[in-house]
């Protein structure tokens, strides 16, 4: 017995069908109708065949796929296959061969190799489609003149200027009209465009056929659709070229089925497509439509897209467009007869020069594809489809090795400088040594060299030649130096197989070479010479700017803590801060230690430094020993009686020990940050920095670097807050006393505050 709590759902599913889906499903109708009826036209396959797959693709693959919006039905991609195949083996044949095709989209859902066909490049994808829209475009303009569409582009082409002699003006009328309002429908308003531009030209084109009582040739309806209803016969032979446009007509059509999903999941990001049950889908549509006549299926990206923009919102708007369909057919069956094939030539050319897109031609341009591009493009034209895509395929997979093993080898001397650099970049094989062997020949005797090595694999035979021309150069008294700049390196060449570099192992040479060493002289001295190997020559012409003036920015207060490094955590090089450090970032100006005093003074009189920085950080032994008041000798007890007025602040409770215990920070840390905003307070009270602040605008600013995550806080005197990414800039904005504002996003960034006013 159903209660009225489970009555309002299925009501309110239904208002929604019946508000959105409805609508949407009567528009998509709307755009697939003359789509299908031209698609079967230049297929040669019978006008009813298009009805059905239409249908098919409604109902089956609507019911069954992995997308709640993706809308199939015949593609003009599959034009060319599908009318090579009727040529070849006759139209029943045609639907066995669909049958089969269906059969491999399942096994291809049933194994998950999905987002495996999207591993082909774009580029011979999208010159796959131009080559199509050529030869729609080509056979389709025979059919505008008042002809009939040949076998093949050759065909089609070599015989344009006899057709251009024998031009019917019926035909050529309705088409032009077809093509003028399809172009024009562009720059109408948006609410007159909510009516579908194919079917209203089509209309148009026929209407003013019938009014001017013009000669022309019209589509033939051999009864009804389901009259057109047949099963599919088995070929007679040739069972390769049977397999071979199987997996042509399978592979094009989940593609593009993958291809329209992707999109759709773009202007839909709710909607996420479940690829693998969407070739399944896709498969259990084309085995149907195989089996009742029809043309063979995939998801169309426009009238997907067109479904989604429509406000679609289950798989309802694809069922009934399918349904739509079948009701037209059967009910309405007379009109398609009076639609003329000019009409429906002039929408699939239109549709055939819109697979050519100029965005994708642009984009093979800047990526240096182009030639896969138009080989792809001519090879479908001329060759076959799937003769074409293995060129592109070929074309790409060679270009792809080239640019792997290319690598820029080039030897030039250093300006104002008796020396000459060697620069490697790339992946450096043997196949490089001609060019390795020529370009180190350019080197004069005697001269110094620095061989600049941005590699990312080394191999054998690379490594041994550059090494035994190293060799020989210094035996003759010429210093060669090695900068190893990229993930490869020569050492390890040595010590066993040539491996690609990967970026965390250079990582580690940089922060860490002592890891792999011995006692502590060994580390400094490994780093030495990892520094020597692979930055001293980057570092050099900056420092030699530097070496007669002292340009700082900040006055950078820190810890003594080794692990704080204030250049890392602030991404700035040598020369740009003046840095002091001492246990616990302590600043005791105007006291009995001027240490911090007379650098302060340095820094903002001599070198008229901008900002003034405290840095603190997290496990910070001095405020560990601080909050637990362990006794210290003297010394280290003197010193930290500095800190004995931030303890006092801490326990008496600063608005920042709040903000951090608000952020899930323990008492130590809480201490740390109230140490860092103790210091800001003092050294804004300090004579000369008030003056600076005053003056110049000298900013005074605080910091706690987060060791566990490596993540850099700002301290205020009320609050803390985490930086912005995009833009270095820490949130402004206070909130209400003692509470805390949860991740807003700006953008792409997401930010915290935690501040008390």
């Amino acid at each position: 017995m159903s209660t009225d709590t489970d009555s309002a759902p299925r009501t309110s599913r239904l208002a929604r069908v019946l508000h959105h889906d409805v609508p949407a499903s009567v528009v998509v109708f709307l755009v697939a109708l003359p789509l299908s009826l031209g698609i079967a036209v230049a297929s040669g396959a019978p006008v009813a065949a298009g009805l059905i797959a239409a249908v098919v693709g409604g109902v089956v693959a609507g019911l069954l796929g992995g997308s709640a919006v993706q809308v199939s039905g015949p593609t003009a991609s599959l034009t060319v296959v599908v009318a090579e195949s009727v040529h070849h083996f006759g139209w029943a044949a045609t639907c066995f061969i669909t049958v089969g095709a269906g059969v491999l989209q399942i096994l291809f859902g049933l194994s998950r190799i999905a987002r495996g066909a999207l591993a082909i490049a774009p580029v011979v994808v999208h010159g796959m489609l131009a080559g199509i829209g050529v030869i729609i475009a080509l056979q389709q303009v025979h059919v505008l003149l008042g002809g009939a569409s040949l076998s093949s582009p050759f065909q089609s082409l070599i015989q344009l200027p006899h057709q251009l002699m024998s031009v019917h003006p019926g035909d050529l009328c309705a088409g032009l009209v077809v093509i003028a309002i399809l172009i024009a429908w562009r720059f109408l308003p948006r609410r007159v465009r909510t009516v579908p531009g194919p079917l209203v030209a089509v209309v148009a084109a026929t209407v003013l056929s019938l009014l001017l009582h013009s000669d022309v040739d019209r589509i033939v309806l051999s009864g009804s659709m389901f009259d057109a209803i047949g099963l599919p016969a088995v070929p007679a032979g040739g069972w390769f070229a049977v397999f071979v446009t199987m997996i042509t007509i399978a592979l094009i059509a989940s593609v593009e089925t993958l291809l329209s999903a992707m999109a759709v999941d773009k202007v839909r990001p709710g909607n996420r497509t479940d690829l693998d049950r969407e070739l399944i889908g896709q498969g259990a549509a084309n085995v149907t439509s195989g089996l009742l006549g029809g043309l063979p299926i995939a998801a169309v990206i426009v009238r997907s897209i067109t479904n989604a923009n429509a406000g679609a919102r289950t798989r309802a708007a694809t069922v009934l467009h399918g349904l739509w369909v079948l009701v037209f057919a059967v009910a309405l069956a007379g009109l398609v007869q009076q639609i003329p094939k000019a009409a429906l030539a002039g929408l699939l050319i239109l549709i055939g020069v819109q697979l050519i897109k100029l965005a994708h031609i642009r984009l093979a341009a800047r990526n240096g594809d182009l030639a896969v591009y138009l080989a792809t493009v001519l090879g479908v034209v001329f060759l076959n489809l799937l003769q074409g895509m293995a060129v592109g395929l070929a074309l790409s997979v060679a270009l792809l090795l080239w640019r792997v093993v290319r690598v820029t080898i080039v030897a030039e001397p250093v300006a104002h400088a008796r020396r000459w650099v060697v620069t490697i970049d790339g992946t450096c094989t043997f196949l490089a040594l001609p060019k390795l062997t020529a370009e180190l020949a350019k080197v004069p005797p005697g001269v110094p060299v620095t061989v600049e090595m941005t590699v990312d694999f080394l191999d054998h035979a690379s490594y041994e030649l550059i090494t035994d021309w190293a060799r020989q150069r210094e035996e003759h008294g010429a210093p060669v130096d090695f900068a190893e700049i990229g993930a490869a390196r020569m050492a390890a060449v040595v010590h066993g197989p040539p491996e690609r570099g990967h970026a965390r192992k250079v990582l580690d040479e940089v922060i860490g070479p002592w890891r792999r060493t011995g006692g502590r002289v060994d580390r400094i001295a490994a780093g030495i010479a990892a520094y020597h190997r692979g930055h001293a020559h980057l570092m050099r012409p900056h420092l030699d700017g530097l070496r007669n003036r002292h340009d700082a920015d900040s006055f950078f207060l820190t810890c003594a803590d080794a692990r704080i490094v204030p250049n890392v955590i602030t991404n700035s090089g040598p020369g740009d801060l003046f840095t002091v450090r001492n246990v616990g970032n302590l600043a005791p100006v105007g006291g009995s230690d001027v240490s911090v005093e007379a650098a302060l003074i340095y820094a903002l009189e001599k070198l008229d430094v901008r900002a003034v920085v405290v840095c603190g950080h997290s496990g910070c032994g001095a405020m560990e020993a601080l909050h637990r008041e362990v006794p210290a000798g003297p010394g280290l007890g003197d010193w930290l009686a500095h800190a004995r007025p931030t303890l006092d602040r801490f326990r008496l409770g600063h608005p920042v020990a709040e903000a951090a215990e608000l952020a899930g920070f323990g008492e130590v840390d809480q201490l740390g940050m109230v140490n860092v905003a103790v210091q800001l307070e003092t050294l804004r009270a300090y004579p000369a920095v008030r003056r600076a602040i005053e003056e110049r605008g000298v900013v005074v600013s605080g910091l706690f670097f987060d060791i566990a995550t490596a993540r850099v806080i700002e301290v205020r005197v009320d609050g803390i807050a985490e930086f912005d990414d995009a833009d270095g800039h820490a949130a402004a904005e206070p909130v209400r006393a003692g509470g805390r504002v949860g991740s807003r996003t700006e953008g792409a960034v997401r930010r915290r505050i935690w501040t008390k006013v």
